[in-house]
């Protein structure tokens, strides 16, 4: 039990949280309005995909291809920034950063260059939780606020590629102040394709899950399709899904819907969002993540802008602003000679500064 806890610290916070709640409001008919379940089918279905991809080993062999021979270290770390930079926004955050930190951390090893592990994980974590808000798919809000809302996707664009660009340029130029001395990088193996018959059902299964979020196929058809086609080519990814993060969004779609039935906490909550929906929601982020505060803040407000602009803006901050922040910081101690202290001083610093300058430029657009 202490093992499951300390592993799954939200899903059980969110588990309080919805019973909790369900002493003041009684379970009644109106629950099953609550959850979004167009939402939970999207999310099991880019998992279960997105683990397919993995497994064939298609994102190890691209990072291979590009990293290897005589590079300088300063184009070395610029690659190894913006590959999570760039993916997250197709196979989320999490899954960027579960593919390309351990990568990372082999890549030095290899070079000799382990000193600067703490710097380049730290970038890493701060690539992935700025790209993947680039694309509806990039991050679990996004998904739930692009389903919520029904955003048209020219002002979901609107909203977010501004902060894309500045977060690119920002990226690049802290990367770029590493060294420029020459090294060479030599794999054990090349690597390659383990499963090619996969990969051609994976890609194919992930264009129908881009076809759901924008509305083109309906989403129980494509969570029909992608069940069969995993239980008859691939079971063995069904295990790789994060059921743990599909309770989660359960659990607080509870837990939301009983506070937007409560009088009190509405009239409050409503109250913060009018002032100001993108400090509330990037403030919320910092305490209970970005993705519960989407979720939460969306029952208190219309202004799904200002959600999306906060939400992902405040995924910088803490270490838990962005639950996936953990697994880049979980990955990073378990690796030999790790500095913990140091780590959490450059991700703290960095993301202060990403904050910051986020901020401003989140006031300064219309």
């Amino acid at each position: 039990m202490k093992a499951f806890v300390k592993k799954e610290a939200v899903l059980c916070i969110a588990l309080l949280c919805a019973l909790a709640s369900m002493l003041l409001v009684p379970p009644d008919g109106g629950y099953a309005d609550y959850v979004d379940y167009r939402v939970l089918a999207l999310l099991f279905c880019l998992m279960l995909v997105v683990a397919g991809l993995q497994d064939c080993g298609l994102f190890d062999l691209l990072a291979r291809r590009l990293l290897a021979g005589e590079k300088r270290f300063r184009f070395l770390a610029l690659a190894l920034v913006l590959l999570p930079f760039f993916s997250s926004m197709l196979i989320t955050n999490d899954v960027a950063l579960l593919t390309f930190v351990p990568f990372a951390v082999l890549v030095l090893e290899l070079t000799g260059r382990q000193a600067q592990l703490p710097y380049i994980v730290t970038l890493q974590t701060v690539a992935a939780n700025l790209g993947s808000m680039a694309m509806p798919v990039g991050n679990p809000q996004n998904l739930f606020l692009c389903s919520k809302f029904g955003i048209p996707m020219g002002g979901f664009f609107a909203a977010v590629l501004p902060l894309t660009a500045v977060s690119l340029v920002g990226l690049v130029l802290a990367a770029g102040a590493t060294s420029g001395d020459i090294i060479q990088v030599r794999f054990q193996d090349a690597g390659g394709i383990g499963k090619p018959g996969q990969l051609k059902l994976m890609l194919l299964l992930f264009a129908l899950c881009l076809l759901s979020v924008f509305h083109v196929l309906p989403w129980p058809a494509l969570l029909a399709v992608v069940i069969l086609a995993a239980a008859v080519f691939a079971r063995h990814l069904f295990p790789r899904v994060d059921y743990a993060l599909l309770c989660t969004f359960v659990c607080f779609f509870v837990f939301s819907g009983n506070l937007g039935r409560m009088e009190g906490v509405r009239t409050v909550l409503t109250g913060l969002m009018e002032r100001s929906t993108v400090v509330t929601s990037a403030l919320a982020s910092q305490v209970i993540s970005n993705v519960p505060a989407a979720v939460l803040l969306s029952t208190f407000t219309e202004d799904w802008k200002g959600l999306l602009v906060g939400t992902n803006v405040g995924g910088l901050g803490t270490l838990i602003a962005s639950l996936a922040s953990l697994i880049s910081f979980k990955l990073y101690i378990r690796t030999e000679g790790a500095k913990p202290l140091r780590y959490l001083g450059l991700f703290t610093l960095a993301n202060v500064i990403g904050l910051a300058v986020l901020g401003v430029v989140a006031w300064l657009l219309p």
